[in-house]
């Protein structure tokens, strides 16, 4: 991945959320990407005219970017998010790319992310999922991820010997 999927999944990592529904989370992602974008100093357009089409019989109008970002200090950042795979957000992100763009795909979800052809940069944001307790689809939860260093288990390090002092029966009585 390039340093702009880098630098975009360590801001979607600290995401946390509970209970959302799809439209909720995937409105969260798109103000994320805005921000970050923004924190960066680049320029931000939201549903920003991409380079495909639309395919017929609309192929009179371009198809939109979820965000595109504009950098004085390199080339264009376009970012799509989904939390499914679609082939035509490939071929978006393709096309996009052929034209100069650094193509992010933000794909959310409950895992299981089939990777995009190169050289679209796929940044993941693992969420969980459960029937909406009002009964209007799902809904989507993402924790915090603990951040705990793993316990010491020995001072030795393996393959070398190391003595062990067991503790010794007692001693019979006299007789």
């Amino acid at each position: 991945m390039g340093e702009e999927g880098r630098w975009l999944a360590e801001r979607v990592d600290r995401l946390v959320f509970t209970d959302l529904s799809t439209d909720q989370v995937t409105a969260l992602l798109v103000d994320t990407v805005v921000d970050w974008a923004q924190g960066r100093g680049w320029r931000v357009y939201r549903r920003a005219p991409s380079v495909l089409p639309l395919p017929p019989p609309m192929s009179a109008q371009q198809s939109v970017l979820d965000v595109a970002c504009a950098r004085p200090d390199g080339p264009p950042v376009v970012v799509e998010i989904d939390h499914g795979t679609r082939r035509r957000t490939w071929e978006k992100l393709l096309a996009e790319a052929e034209a100069g763009r650094i193509p992010l795909w933000l794909r959310w979800g409950t895992g299981r992310f089939a990777p995009p052809p190169p050289p679209i940069q796929m940044v993941t944001c693992e969420v969980t999922a459960r029937p909406d307790p009002a009964g209007r689809g799902r809904v989507h939860s993402r924790l915090p991820r603990a951040r705990m260093q793993p316990p010491a288990h020995s001072a030795v390090r393996l393959g070398e010997p190391a003595a062990v002092e067991l503790p010794l029966p007692p001693a019979p009585p006299p007789e």
